[in-house]
């Protein structure tokens, strides 16, 4: 059954431009599992799904590595940092739950198209740093990429069209994912490989077949929508259970 899900998981996720990591924690803290076990596998999902949707954006040309670079030169190292940090499970599962629901109201506010996309600054450089830096950091924290915060904000602040937007999450959710994990196994974390290689093989294959939907030109706000209500309905779940 964790397979399954973890499948329909990345194959939704994977459609708008994500990873999934909210939601493979938020199912394997249905099933009773340990911060030190949900996180480094959320993440490791997280990486296989995203590597295939970056490597679509890229080949499309959506990749705008000139805007994307000041987003990830402080995220990279604070979501390591993030990674390494120790927490209690309740303050783990207190700041997961809180986090799920603010992204999944960012996302309701989403716009299906972005008008008038505002012109690069000097400013935008310390914005887009600050900004990746501060999601970089949470997402390092709670085991997640950080994508479902990212992109809302991005359309919000008009950064780029929707698609060029879905490519910056995509590849922020893969370079946080990696430093994150590295920040993780800084630690020592303990992963069992029987158990992380089939939902690994899952999330590829649910992955690629999101991804390709995304490329199809589905329509995106509808999935952003279904995405923002698991997301939200995950996020008072883990607060429900654990407080």
């Amino acid at each position: 059954m964790l397979v399954f899900l973890f499948f329909i998981i990345a194959a939704v996720y994977a459609s708008a431009g994500f990873g999934g990591g909210s939601s493979y924690l938020a199912v394997m803290s249905l099933y009773s599992f340990g911060m030190n076990t949900m996180k480094p596998v959320g993440l490791l999902c997280n990486i296989v799904v995203v590597i295939g949707g970056t490597y679509i954006f890229w080949k499309n040309g959506n990749l705008n590595f000139k805007k994307i670079i000041p987003l990830s030169i402080l995220s990279i190292p604070l979501a390591f940092l993030g990674g390494k940090l120790k927490l209690e499970e309740k303050t783990f599962f207190l700041l997961l739950g809180f986090g799920l629901i603010v992204a999944a109201v960012l996302m309701l506010l989403q716009k299906k198209q972005v008008d008038n996309v505002v012109e690069e600054s000097k400013s935008s450089w310390i914005v887009s740093s600050s900004l990746g830096g501060g999601i970089g950091f949470f997402s390092g924290v709670v085991g997640i990429g950080g994508g479902i915060f990212l992109s809302p904000i991005l359309n919000l602040l008009k950064w780029d069209s929707p698609k060029n937007i879905a490519a910056a999450a995509s590849f922020f959710i893969l370079i946080n994912s990696v430093a994150g994990l590295l920040g993780q196994l800084s630690k020592n974390a303990a992963l069992d490989w029987a158990f992380v290689f089939p939902l690994m093989a899952a999330v590829f294959v649910g992955g690629q077949i999101g991804s390709r939907f995304n490329a199809l030109k589905m329509n995106q706000l509808h999935v952003r929508r279904v995405t923002a209500l698991l997301v939200f309905f995950a996020g008072v779940n883990i607060l429900w259970n654990h407080f």
